[in-house]
């Protein structure tokens, strides 16, 4: 939707309840009074922060997420992603092109297993909290570090809250699932990778910005650690990044949120929110301005 557009902006004099998604311009001052008769937001995609000003809060606009909806593919895409490292198999699938006819390269690779494994994962957000449950149906050890989260609440869907460090040092794969916040920014640097055991996995389904790029590669060019990237630092990559080339590095283009069929379960969520509200009954998933200074 163009805001700039003189019909939108006749419109918008109406409009009682926005229903927005990804792309949604920041709903400035300037722009919000052109719309007097607003009262309620329902965001049918991940974070509301990029348009979300606070010109919304103070004019006390009800505003929901189906940011819930959006976590369970995320989710999904991190515990194949948490498989397939323990089998180390989109590596294996990079040195098959070139060893075609001797299956022996495989031992090159290391223990091939999941069994008996430390997952840590950085973040008990929506996305971090289903992974450490779905995680329970392996035989691995879950460690979480997260300042915010509830020791009680990690035990509960089956992981073991730690500090980071310590997490690093112990685990085999590490997970990444934190917003990007200006306190996030290179979360994990080269202090952080150093940290982790050879032959350790970096996976990233959050955002690039958490992850410093240049000391990933680092690591990555040498073969001490292996990644596996759904979102980079810039993104995508530049075009002669190392990473491209090495065949210990996995990299898709941000696949791993709703697409195609999974979005239904964001404008579903919506649509239910709009119910609710024309109902007079209170939102599933309100957003708040202390909520969203600390999530996604």
């Amino acid at each position: 939707m163009n805001f700039d557009d003189p019909l939108v902006r006749r419109r918008l004099r109406e409009v009682e309840v926005l229903v927005t998604s990804w792309g949604c311009p920041p709903l400035t001052k300037e722009l919000l009074a052109g719309a007097p008769e607003l009262r309620a937001i329902f965001h049918c995609a991940g974070t509301v922060r990029s348009f979300v000003t606070d010109e919304v809060w103070r004019r006390g606009i009800l505003v929901t997420n189906a940011a819930d909806e959006n976590a369970i593919p995320v989710a999904e895409f991190t515990l194949a992603a948490i498989i397939f490292a323990g089998k180390k198999a989109p590596f294996l699938a990079h040195d098959a092109r070139k060893h075609r006819d001797d299956w022996s390269y495989a031992a090159g690779r290391g223990e091939l297993s999941n069994r008996g494994r430390t997952i840590g994962v950085v973040g008990f957000s929506r996305v971090g909290r289903r992974v450490t449950e779905r995680l329970r149906g392996l035989e691995v050890d879950i460690l979480v570090a997260d300042p915010y989260a509830d020791p009680a609440e990690v035990r509960a869907a089956g992981g073991r809250l730690v500090e980071l460090p310590d997490l690093l040092r112990r685990c085999d794969v590490l997970t990444l699932h934190v917003p990007a916040l200006p306190e996030t920014r290179h979360l994990i640097g080269a202090a952080e990778l150093a940290l982790l055991r050879d032959g350790a996995t970096v996976i990233n389904t959050a955002r690039g910005s958490v992850l410093d790029t240049a000391a990933l590669e680092s690591e990555c060019v040498t073969g001490r650690l292996d990644a596996i990237l759904d979102v980079t630092d810039p993104e995508p990559l530049p075009a002669d990044s190392p990473l491209y080339d090495l065949h210990n590095v996995m990299i898709t283009p941000h696949v791993a949120g709703s697409l195609g069929s999974e979005t239904r379960r964001m404008s579903e969520s919506a649509l239910d929110e709009l119910e609710r509200y024309l109902s007079g009954l209170p939102p599933r998933a309100p957003v708040t301005a202390d909520e969203i200074s600390v999530s996604a």
